[in-house]
């Protein structure tokens, strides 16, 4: 029970702080004149993403145990396939449920360039971190984590150099500031990294509740890291994302998914192939399949279509149930 409540305590202190960190960074945006592409696939996604980007380096830099390296691999491959899966489809679910309730259009209303961007990088970028861990050359790796590098810097260019900027005259006030139509630039980011600190401890307290439940219900490291521990500290992204699905700022939800599975795809990848002698088992070339097969089902749909409905975000859905009766059901 009291591990329980814990969880619950960190999940309400995440909401809280989602809420907070998609109010400032959309002010932040304005303040730096940025584009909408570039808040939810930067800004956001990269704030959202320290929580799961501190729990694969925690494990690995300071654990010394297999143990730890499973968890710390299980981390790295689970953050991309939760967000490229179940966020998803977990957006998707709410633009229908509001639209159910006349409050927005089934219809995603994207910037197609930002989102099928996002997708192509991701897709790409993944498949060669995954491929990295079939090379038996430790030197041939170490160049591949240069380039996933390398690559999320093109990726970062090409995102802050593209795009119309934020438009702020629908921008709610800053919670910190509300008496003022156009807040200090101090205090939105007096905001922003209270809402980052916010996300990270409340994504540690709902990860060590997590930790114990699972060691009760005695669930094996890499079962824990690839899928209950994503579940916590992919939160803010959902949180997000929904909040901003609500509003009718569908390029920035979808954005502050994408761009974290770019980031997720690309920097911490790079980070485990450093620390780690990065050989992946048949669990984790399933997990890493699923979250490649996702992404391109919905970059097929946009690429062909021209558009994207939120029904069709539900099919991550079925591909993280897929990954499940696979992993668990047939214990891969």
């Amino acid at each position: 029970m009291v591990n329980i409540g814990m969880l619950l305590i960190g999940l309400g202190i995440i909401l809280v702080s989602a809420e907070l960190f998609t109010n400032g960074i959309e002010w932040l945006g304005r303040r730096m004149k940025l584009s909408e592409g570039a808040v939810g696939s930067i800004l956001a996604a990269v704030g959202t993403a320290l929580p799961e980007t501190l729990v694969p380096v925690i494990a690995i830099g300071l654990g010394t145990s297999q143990a730890a390296t499973e968890i710390g691999v299980g981390a790295i491959l689970g953050a991309p396939f939760m967000l490229g899966t179940l966020a998803l489809f977990v957006t998707g679910a709410a633009a229908l449920i509001f639209a159910l309730f006349g409050r927005r259009r089934a219809t995603m209303m994207i910037d197609n360039s930002v989102m099928k961007r996002d997708l192509k990088y991701f897709l790409v970028i993944y498949s060669i971190a995954i491929l990295a861990a079939l090379l038996s050359s430790h030197l041939y790796k170490l160049i591949l984590a240069v380039g996933l590098i390398a690559a999320y810097i093109l990726y970062v260019y090409k995102t802050i150099t593209s795009g119309e900027y934020v438009a702020g005259g629908d921008l709610k006030p800053l919670l910190l500031q509300r008496t003022s139509a156009i807040p200090r630039f101090r205090f939105i980011m007096l905001q922003v990294l209270m809402a980052v600190g916010g996300i990270i401890c409340g994504a540690e307290l709902f990860v060590h509740s997590m930790e114990k439940l699972a060691v009760i219900m005695d669930i094996a490291p890499f079962i824990l890291s690839v899928v209950i521990t994503p579940v916590a500290t992919e939160l803010p992204e959902k949180f997000n994302s929904i909040i901003w699905v609500s509003r009718g700022k569908d390029t920035l939800a979808l954005g502050n998914i994408t761009g974290a599975m770019v980031f997720q795809s690309s920097i911490i990848p790079a980070i485990g192939i450093l620390m780690t002698p990065w050989v992946l088992n048949k669990a984790a070339f399933t997990c890493a399949l699923v979250a490649l097969s996702s992404a391109a089902m919905i970059y097929v749909f946009l690429s062909l279509k021209g558009y994207l409905r939120a029904y069709t975000l539900l099919s991550g859905g079925v591909f993280y149930s897929l990954f499940l009766f696979l992993i668990i059901g047939h214990k891969i």
